[in-house]
């Protein structure tokens, strides 16, 4: 079971834009559990039911009288003639990495939103960070749009959270968009198992985005993918006579959206189906959001459904 929350963040603190007192405490009785096998043995649990299993090297210590042999660093020994012994400490059930895509395509918000599709990302990673570290699982975030462009290392101790929210913060959608050579670069990147968490609007071609997150399952993490976005692109409630200019390129396009809004709902579905229908295939969760509807209520929704599959 999880271990207790950390406590919610002072009202001068970074995580007051993404974590809202009552949202805490509308999420703050799930755990987000692993549904998959992770390094052995099924994440979820608090610790691991295995003595001295999945434990990480902190520093070396002088060989007292009682020591394990095994723990002896055998190495420096022969270099050194030194008794030293490895310590360690025990690794979290769960090592989670927040994918956020910073592309320029992220930064749109409608009229009928109340965030960019980015700040609807982030403030779902703000609570996924939040949750899990209260649950003592280590949390690590990645930024990225045509490339990586920051990374922060998972860690398990409350303290992370404020590091994990600064980065979060200072992230801003621009450039283009590339998902498939980020994600792979990412893949190599997070080299032990885990969970990977994917915020993205998904503007890329999908045999590239697949092929990205297929390397992540080849690699042994389980992935959810939170495919966020706005209403404006999912219903094109478009009529008269406009002229749309991407976020990315700048290239402007004035057509008649009455006459090519079929079409283009038509066109959007078949995307997100192929996405939805690959991602099942290869094991992976799929989750469409639309920005209309606040983060915590989808993510509520999303993970009371995920703890009913465990």
């Amino acid at each position: 079971m999880s271990g207790g929350l950390p406590a919610a963040p002072g009202p001068g603190g970074e995580a007051r834009r993404y974590l809202d007192p009552a949202v805490v405490a509308r999420l703050s009785h799930l755990d987000v559990r692993a549904r998959l096998v992770v390094e052995g043995f099924i994440a979820g649990m608090h610790r691991s039911p295995f003595h001295g299993f999945s434990v990480e090297f902190t520093e070396h210590r002088p060989y007292m009288p009682g020591d394990p042999l095994k723990n002896l660093d055998w190495k420096v020994l022969a270099k050194s003639d030194r008794y030293l012994v490895k310590q360690y400490t025990e690794e979290t059930n769960l090592r989670c990495h927040l994918l956020l895509d910073l592309s320029g395509s992220m930064g749109f918000r409608s009229a009928r939103a109340s965030q960019s599709k980015f700040e609807y990302a982030r403030s779902l990673a703000a609570a996924l960070a939040y949750l899990m570290l209260g649950q003592q699982d280590a949390v690590g975030a990645l930024l990225f749009s045509d490339r990586p462009q920051s990374f922060v290392p998972a860690r398990s101790v409350r303290s992370h959270l404020d590091v994990l929210l600064k980065a979060i913060a200072a992230g801003t959608p621009q450039g283009g968009t590339h998902l498939g050579p980020s994600l792979h670069e990412l893949a190599e990147r997070i080299k032990r198992r885990g969970l990977v968490v994917l915020l993205s609007d998904l503007m890329d071609k999908p045999e590239n985005v697949l092929a990205g997150l297929q390397h992540f399952r080849h690699r042994h993490h389980e992935v959810i993918v939170f495919h966020i976005l706005d209403p404006d692109e999912i219903e094109f409630p478009f009529h008269d006579t406009a002229t749309f200019v991407d976020m990315e390129s700048g290239a402007k396009l004035t057509t008649e959206p009455w006459e090519i809004g079929p079409r283009y709902r038509e066109r959007l579905e078949a995307w997100r189906e192929r996405y939805r229908r690959a991602c099942r295939e290869r094991l992976i969760d799929y989750v469409p959001l639309d920005t209309r509807t606040p983060f915590d209520r989808a993510l509520l929704a999303y993970l009371e459904k995920r703890a009913k599959l465990l």
